[in-house]
């Protein structure tokens, strides 16, 4: 769909894969910005398209929604949503607003767990 990317992302080394993980990250579809950050107003639009797919190291596979919801830093926050009737599945990332997604560009994500992981951006292509 026009204005939507998709965004590769992989866990990025760390002291339990100091190679990183490829079979631990996450598959986004969003709108970003010309500078690459993830563009609010378009989001508004397209919120219905803007989806996340999570990549598990034991082959499992969640599907969700990206959505950007009020709290955390500046006065909103992004968060993979993966099932409405509840906040308790939901992976926030740290910042996601500021950060650019580019490849070889890194952010957090807090994952289902609670503890919070470094990915890299691997892709970025038109959706």
């Amino acid at each position: 769909m026009k204005g939507l990317s998709a965004i590769s992302l992989r866990l990025a080394r760390c002291r339990e894969f100091p190679e990183g993980n490829p079979h631990d990250g996450y598959e986004i579809v969003a709108p970003i910005d010309a500078e690459g950050r993830l563009d609010t107003a378009a989001w508004h639009a397209l919120r219905d398209h803007c989806r996340v797919r999570r990549l598990s190291p034991d082959g499992a596979t969640r599907h969700g929604r990206l959505v950007h919801r009020a709290g955390g830093a500046g006065g909103a926050t992004w968060v993979f949503d993966y099932d409405d009737r509840t906040d308790a599945d939901d992976e926030g990332g740290f910042r996601l607003d500021s950060h650019r997604m580019a490849p070889g560009e890194y952010l957090s994500i807090n994952d289902a767990d609670g503890k919070l992981r470094t990915y890299a951006v691997l892709a970025v292509k038109a959706a």
